[in-house]
C-alpha cells in the first residue's frame, strides 16, 4: 500500500469535490522496481529506420527496447504480426533479420512494406515507428543526352535521366574515359548534368551518361558534341538556357538550382529569393559558372529563388525562378509524460509534434489505434488525450504517432489506475422510464459491497446521440434510490449511468441504460404573411426537419373572414418553409391558420388576418409604368439639367444685384430718420424717454413727459412709417394693458414702430435695456410700404447698432 495526499477535486467527480480533503490508501503493484522511467516500463532504444535491400542479400532491421523483463518482441509487416520462419527471425537483441530479400516473383511473397518493431511487458505495449524497406532497383533511361553543336567559348549542356532505387551517382565520359573532373570548364551536377563552358576545339567528342548503385550499373546513348570555330563577336541579349527547377527535398539533402546563361558580353549570374529575404552564406556555393548549391537544406530554406542573368555594366537582364519546398519528418515537441490517477477520476496526456508539412496525430492504446468514443476524448487536433472516469481497464501504455510525408515519430507513457481500500462496487440494477415528455425516472439499487461509507451517488446524463464531453451530472441522497431527472428533450432517447461516492473516493461505473423520453404534440409555427400583389399571400414559418423524423408536418388552412368554413387542410412536409396562396379575393380579408403535427397528434394553430384591400388600392395607384414615356423623358433630362444650371445662376446674379441696391436705399433712409429723431447729445440720464417708449415700450405704458422735455413728433412718424390706424394725439390718454380686448391692435401698431427704429439702429444702449409689453403679431402694413428688410429681421428686443 501507498499513502497519498489529496488529489485535485477538479480531476474528481462533482460530488467528490465536496468531500473534505484526507489522506487516501491507494493500491498499486506489489512489484518492488514499479517505478515510472522509461527503464521500469517500455520503451525503445533502437527504432527501425528506412533502407533499401539488395534482392537475393541478407538484411537487418534494427530494434531494441529497454524495460522491465520479461519482454516479448515480435514484428509486423503491414500492420499485420509477421510469423517467424527460416526466412525471417527476430535476433535476441530484438533485431529482426531477412535471410534472402525477395521480391514479387511468380507468386512468392515480396519482402518490401513497412515493418513495425513491437515489444510488450506486464505494464503494456509498445510498437516501434513504421520503417519502409524497398529493393534496390534500376530504371533504363528515359532521357538520354542529345547531340549538341556549340562555338569556341560558347556553354554546351549533356543532360540524362534515369530512376533507381537508392538514388543513382550520375558520372561522364568523353570517348569511353571518365570526364576530368578537375577541369574548372566541367561541372558536373548531382542530378545527370554535364556543362562544358568556354568551349574548346578539343572538347569535341561523343560523350556518354554513366548511373551506377547497388543494383545496377546503366550506361546511356552516346552523344556528339562538335565545337565550331569562333562567334563572329556580335553583341548577343543575355539568355537563360536553363532555369531552376522546382524542387521537393527532405532536410539534410542538397539542393541543387541549375541555371545557364549566355551572350556577348558573357552575362553575371546573380540569385536573390523572391520574398526579398538573404539567401546567406552558410552551406550555399556557386558551382560552375551560376549553378546555387544548398548543402544540408533546412526548412528555413524553402522559398522561390531567382536566377538572374546581367549584361555587364548595363541594367539589361534576363530572370528565371523555380521553387524549393523543404520537408521535414515529424518530431515532438512536448512528450507525453506517464501518470497515475486514482479510479473514477480524470487521466491527460498532451504531445506536440511539428513538422513541414504538419503531421498528423493518432493514438494507441497497447498498440491499437485509439479513437474518440466513450469516455475517451480527442481536443486540438489531437494532441491532447482525455479518458474520464477511468477504471482498471484503462491501465495501459499510450503512445502519441506523428506522421507526415517525410516521415513518422512515435512516443509513449503509462498510465497507472490506484485504487483506494474499502471502495464500493457499482451500483446495481440501474432502471430508466420515461414519466413524461421532458421527464425521466431512474431507479438503482445499492452495490453488494463496502456500502457503509457511501455518502451519496452521483447520475451521469446525457443525450444517446451526443458525445461523452456533453455529458452533465446530479447528485443524488445517499438514502434515495431513485432520481427523476426533468428539463429533457421529447422524443429523445438519453444514456444514464451511475457512481457511488465515498470519503476514500468513487466507485466504478454502473452499466449504461437506455431511455427516450415521451412524445408530444409540436408547438405551434411561427408564422409570418406578405402580400404579393392584389390576389396573392405569401406564408413563411421556420422549417422544422424533425417533424419528418417524427411522421409529421404542416397542415395549412384559410377562409375569407366572412365564411365559416376553412379550405383544407394543405399537407405540407416539415422541411417546407413557404407557401404561395393565389387568386384570392382583392376586396376580402382572409383569415389563415398553420399548424405542426407528428405522430402524437396536432399541435395549437397559429393563426393570422390579412387584408388584401390596401394592395389593390395600392395598385390601381400605381399603374405600370409608360417605357416608351419615360424612355422620352430620359432623351430629354440632360437638356432639361443644362437650362436649370442657367436658370439657376440667372436667378442668383439678380437676387445678388438685389439685395446690394435694395441695402444702400434703406441705410439712406435709416440716417435721415435718425438726424431727425435723434435727442441731444448728452448725459444718460437726460435723453428723451420717449425715445426710449417706442424702442422698448408699449405707447400707453409712456409716462407723462416733463413740460421741459423734448417731445417726439407723432405725425412725423406716421409719415416715415404708415400704419393701418391713427396714433392718436401727441399726449395720448393712457391705452388699457395687453389684457385688455384693445390691447393686441396697440400692440400690433408698437411692434412695427419699434421694428422699424431698430432697423435703423437708433439708440442701442436705451434699446438694450426696454422690455417689450406685448407678443401679439405684428400689424399687416399696405403692400405699397411694405419694407423688403423688415421681413428678415428678427425681434424687436434684438441689440441693434446705433448710427454715428
Amino acid at each position: 500500500m501507498t499513502g497519498m495526499g489529496c488529489t485535485d477535486p477538479e480531476n474528481l467527480e462533482p460530488l467528490l469535490r465536496l468531500i473534505p480533503c484526507s489522506p487516501l490508501l491507494l493500491l498499486s503493484s506489489p512489484s518492488p522496481d514499479s517505478g515510472l522511467g522509461h527503464s521500469a516500463e517500455l520503451a525503445f532504444a533502437v527504432e527501425p529506420s528506412d533502407d533499401v535491400a539488395v534482392p537475393g542479400q541478407p538484411m537487418v532491421l534494427g530494434c531494441r527496447v529497454e524495460g522491465t523483463p520479461p519482454v516479448r518482441i515480435t514484428w509486423r509487416k503491414n500492420g499485420m504480426e509477421l510469423p517467424e520462419s527460416t526466412h525471417s527471425t527476430v535476433l535476441a537483441n530484438g533485431s529482426l533479420m531477412i535471410r534472402h530479400f525477395l521480391l514479387d516473383q511468380g507468386g512468392s511473397p515480396s519482402d518490401e512494406g513497412d515493418y513495425e518493431c513491437v515489444a510488450q511487458n506486464r505494464f503494456g505495449l509498445v510498437v516501434s515507428r513504421k520503417a519502409r524497406i524497398q529493393a534496390a532497383t534500376m530504371s533504363d533511361f528515359h532521357v538520354h543526352p542529345q547531340a549538341t553543336v556549340g562555338e569556341e567559348g560558347g556553354v554546351a549542356r549533356f543532360q540524362c535521366q534515369i530512376h533507381g532505387l537508392p538514388k543513382p551517382l550520375i558520372t561522364w565520359q568523353k570517348n569511353r574515359v571518365p570526364i576530368d573532373t578537375d577541369n574548372e570548364r566541367y561541372t558536373l551536377l548531382p542530378k545527370g548534368v554535364l556543362q562544358i563552358t568556354g568551349l574548346q576545339a578539343e572538347d569535341s567528342g561523343i560523350f556518354h551518361c554513366v548511373a551506377s548503385n547497388i543494383a545496377s550499373v546503366r550506361v546511356s546513348h552516346g552523344a556528339r558534341l562538335t565545337v565550331s570555330g569562333s562567334g563572329s563577336g556580335a553583341y548577343k541579349e543575355p539568355t537563360i538556357l536553363v532555369g531552376p527547377e522546382n524542387l521537393t527535398l527532405t532536410v539534410h539533402q542538397t539542393a541543387v538550382l541549375e541555371c545557364v546563361a549566355t551572350g556577348n558580353p558573357r552575362p553575371i549570374v546573380s540569385w536573390s529569393r523572391l520574398d526579398g529575404r538573404p539567401i546567406g552564406v552558410e552551406g550555399i556555393q556557386v558551382l560552375g559558372t551560376g549553378n546555387l548549391i544548398i548543402s544540408d537544406v533546412s526548412v528555413q530554406h524553402s522559398g522561390v529563388y531567382v536566377c538572374a542573368a546581367n549584361r555587364p555594366g548595363t541594367r539589361v537582364r534576363r530572370t528565371a525562378q523555380g521553387r524549393l519546398v523543404v520537408q521535414a519528418p515529424a518530431e515532438f515537441v512536448q512528450h507525453p509524460q506517464s501518470i497515475s490517477r486514482p479510479a473514477g477520476t480524470t487521466a491527460m496526456f498532451t504531445c506536440q509534434a511539428q513538422g513541414e508539412p504538419p503531421p498528423h496525430v493518432t493514438w494507441l492504446k497497447n498498440g491499437q489505434v485509439l479513437g474518440p468514443g466513450g469516455h475517451v476524448r480527442l481536443k486540438n487536433n489531437n494532441s491532447t488525450l482525455t479518458i474520464s472516469g477511468i477504471g482498471p481497464e484503462d491501465e495501459a501504455i499510450y503512445q502519441c504517432v506523428a506522421e507526415n510525408s517525410a516521415g513518422s515519430s512515435q512516443a509513449s507513457a503509462r498510465l497507472t489506475v490506484l485504487w483506494a481500500e474499502g471502495l464500493p462496487g457499482p451500483p446495481l440494477n440501474v432502471q430508466a422510464v420515461s414519466v413524461s415528455s421532458t421527464e425521466v425516472r431512474v431507479s438503482w439499487t445499492e452495490p453488494v459491497v463496502n456500502t457503509k461509507e457511501i455518502i451519496g451517488y452521483v447520475l451521469h446524463i446525457r443525450k444517446a446521440a451526443d458525445p461523452p464531453e456533453l455529458e452533465y451530472q446530479e447528485a443524488v441522497s445517499k438514502s434515495t434510490f431513485q432520481h427523476l431527472v426533468s428539463d429533457l428533450e421529447p422524443s429523445t432517447a438519453y444514456s444514464f449511468y451511475i457512481k457511488a461516492y465515498t470519503p476514500r473516493g468513487a466507485s466504478s461505473a454502473s452499466a449504461p441504460t437506455l431511455a427516450s423520453t415521451l412524445g408530444e404534440a409540436p408547438a405551434p409555427p411561427p408564422l409570418s404573411v406578405r402580400v404579393l400583389g392584389s390576389s396573392t399571400l405569401q406564408l413563411l414559418w421556420e422549417p422544422w426537419p424533425r417533424l419528418a423524423q417524427h411522421e409529421g408536418g404542416f397542415k395549412l388552412f384559410y377562409r375569407p373572414a366572412s365564411k365559416t368554413s376553412f379550405t383544407g387542410p394543405i399537407l405540407l412536409p416539415g422541411t417546407v418553409s413557404s407557401y404561395n396562396l393565389s387568386q384570392l379575393d382583392p376586396t376580402a380579408v382572409y383569415e389563415v391558420k398553420l399548424l405542426a403535427y407528428n405522430q402524437h397528434g396536432e399541435g395549437n394553430a397559429t393563426v393570422r388576418f390579412v387584408s388584401l384591400r390596401g394592395a389593390s388600392e395600392r395598385t390601381a395607384l400605381s399603374p405600370p409604368c409608360d417605357c416608351r414615356k419615360e424612355e422620352a423623358t430620359n432623351q430629354t433630362s440632360t437638356t432639361g439639367i443644362v437650362i436649370g444650371i442657367h436658370i439657376g445662376v440667372t436667378c442668383i446674379i439678380f437676387c445678388v444685384l438685389f439685395l446690394l441696391f435694395g441695402q444702400r436705399g434703406r441705410v439712406l433712409l435709416c440716417k435721415d430718420v435718425e438726424n431727425q429723431l435723434s435727442p441731444p447729445q448728452g448725459p444718460r440720464s437726460q435723453r428723451d424717454p420717449g425715445v426710449l417708449g417706442l424702442n422698448g415700450a408699449g405707447w400707453g405704458e409712456l409716462g407723462p413727459l416733463g413740460r421741459d422735455e423734448k417731445r417726439v413728433d407723432v405725425k412725423e412718424l406716421e409719415q416715415l412709417f404708415p400704419r393701418a390706424g391713427a396714433v392718436g394725439q401727441p399726449h395720448p390718454r393712457p391705452h388699457p394693458r395687453p389684457t385688455d380686448p384693445e390691447a393686441p391692435a396697440l400692440c400690433e401698431e408698437t411692434q412695427l414702430s419699434v421694428l422699424s427704429l431698430q432697423r435703423c439702429g437708433v439708440l442701442e444702449e436705451m434699446a438694450s435695456e426696454a422690455k417689450a409689453p406685448c407678443v401679439g403679431p405684428p400689424a399687416a402694413l399696405p403692400p405699397q410700404d411694405r419694407d423688403p428688410g423688415l421681413l428678415s429681421e428678427g425681434p424687436a428686443t434684438q441689440p441693434a447698432h446705433s448710427g454715428q
